[in-house]
């Protein structure tokens, strides 16, 4: 007969069939109790419990997210506690940025630190998984942990300001959320603290104007591609051409917001770190229908969390074995960093100035 259940891996790696507190990562079908498919979705999962309750609410929200990031990549968070009121402002600001002229916008032209504004099509994402695409239909405008700096745009004045207020309290939560993996990992609580102090925290606001005009073959929003570091977060809006994750199985899945959320996701480090055992899933955003093109401007603004550039990335104790031996080679943070944004051409606008 059949049957449909949610499923999750306990503590043990064992399964269990449930119904989950929060949205369901996979459902299974059964047919006279044989699994014959798998449909994953991005879970939302309240973190609420690790920032405020015992040590058994901390586990339980680690448990949701290990869960997410080995069969997914990804999740998005409420009760996260940073104020939507900042949110908001934030991103007000950062539009009346991208309304400026182009003249005015490419007076902080991006830097050789890829700090400053990326004009559209310069970067192709999909060329750092080694794909030729043409240049992606976005302009970003990048700023770095390091806030003295010359590409700070003159209008409109109240962006620096509150883009700092952003930054720190983003960093913040990378912090945090880089102790829930180590929970979910069954490491101390503080493991990555000192690997991530202080962190290559990178924050860009992209901007995806409508497209009155069609693509080019291959063209996207922003291609295919895994992010490079240990974490994202990201503030994004529910607007015809959106986010889409390649799930395991090789389909794409819509990644839908809600109020007052993140998008999470895991990069590269996290993948090498864990040894496959999280995924660093490939995702892009594409392009509205046709019929949609006008009024499918939108807009996010992406945190990227990255260990100091002289930790070393190898595969953590516990995560290989005889069997499942260790797939990467060792490498310094700050060098695969590098490398991935020179194949991406985010660096090619300050090289070609």
């Amino acid at each position: 007969m059949w049957g449909f259940a949610a499923h999750y891996r306990q503590k043990d790696n064992s399964w269990r069939d449930c119904v989950p507190p929060n949205l369901p990562l996979a459902y299974v079908l059964y047919l006279n109790g044989e699994v014959i498919m798998t449909i994953t979705s991005v879970p939302i999962i309240d973190i609420a419990p690790f920032l405020e309750g015992t040590a058994t609410d901390k586990w339980k929200v680690a448990a949701q997210v290990g869960r997410a990031c080995e069969e997914i990549g990804f999740l998005t968070i409420v009760g996260h506690g940073v104020p939507a009121d900042l949110v908001q402002r934030s991103y007000d600001v950062s539009r009346r940025f991208f309304d400026l002229p182009l003249e005015e916008k490419i007076k902080v032209r991006v830097n050789s630190t890829g700090v400053g504004y990326v004009p559209l099509q310069v970067e192709s994402l999909a060329a750092s998984l080694g794909q030729k695409t043409p240049g992606d239909l976005k302009e970003s405008l990048n700023i770095g942990r390091d806030f003295d700096h010359d590409r700070w745009p003159a209008h409109p004045p109240e962006l620096k300001p509150l883009w700092i207020e952003y930054f720190r309290t983003l960093n913040q939560l990378g912090a945090t959320i880089m102790q829930i993996f180590a929970v979910a990992l069954e490491l101390p609580e503080h493991f990555f603290d000192d690997k991530i102090e202080p962190p290559q925290a990178f924050m860009r606001v992209i901007n995806y104007p409508d497209q009155p005009d069609d693509p080019l073959p291959g063209q996207l929003r922003a291609g295919a591609h895994s992010d490079y570091g240990t974490l994202t977060i990201l503030r994004s809006e529910n607007i015809a051409g959106g986010l889409q994750v390649r799930d395991r199985a090789g389909e794409w899945v819509d990644v839908v917001t809600m109020p007052d959320s993140f998008v999470i996701n895991i990069g590269d480090m996290m993948q090498y770190w864990t040894n496959d055992r999280w995924i660093s899933t490939i995702h892009r955003v594409v392009n509205p229908p046709r019929d949609k093109n006008v009024g499918s401007r939108r807009q996010s603004i992406v945190f990227f969390h990255s260990p100091n550039e002289h930790t070393l990335i190898k595969c953590l104790d516990g995560c290989s074995s005889a069997a499942n031996p260790s797939k990467y080679p060792p490498i310094l943070a700050g060098e695969h960093l590098r490398q991935k944004s020179e194949k991406a051409g985010t660096l090619a606008e300050a090289k070609a100035g």
